[in-house]
């Protein structure tokens, strides 16, 4: 099976991804107090604020395994790893924008990072385990 339709399409969804995922970072503070009640306080604020952080600061965690497996040619030219990465990040590229533009509540942010980040990050490491362990020397 021939994957190099794959490859392109996998690089630009995985960017698009990130730029959405930078831009929600950096749009913060208005996501935030989208996602609080009229009446918040500081407390509540803080703590949607950690629990955001955390959320964005672990999918850039899972970004750069993605693009260590991918750009280090590990898994470059895997047609599964490609095609699930390349829906995974498709669907989160349309998700983020929807969660960005139609202000979304916070909570869903967590669906869309376990489907669209995390799932295919877990598919990469065990394909660089798979590789980089148990097939030394091929």
């Amino acid at each position: 099976m021939e994957a190099t339709g794959l490859v392109p399409a996998r690089f630009l969804t995985l960017i698009a991804h990130l730029v959405l995922t930078i831009v929600i970072l950096w749009t913060r503070e208005e996501n935030i107090k989208m996602c609080l009640p009229d009446d918040y306080t500081q407390a509540e604020y803080d703590d949607k604020d950690t629990q955001m952080l955390v959320a964005y600061s672990v999918t850039l965690a899972l970004f750069l395994v993605e693009l260590v497996g991918f750009m280090g040619g590990i898994t470059m030219f895997m047609p599964f790893q490609g095609l699930l990465s390349t829906v995974a990040h498709s669907a989160a590229a349309i998700a983020l924008s929807y969660f960005l533009f139609d202000q979304w509540p916070c909570q869903w942010y967590w669906y869309i990072f376990g489907f669209c980040s995390a799932f295919p990050a877990v598919t990469e490491i065990v394909y660089m385990i798979g590789i980089l362990c148990f097939r030394k020397g091929y």
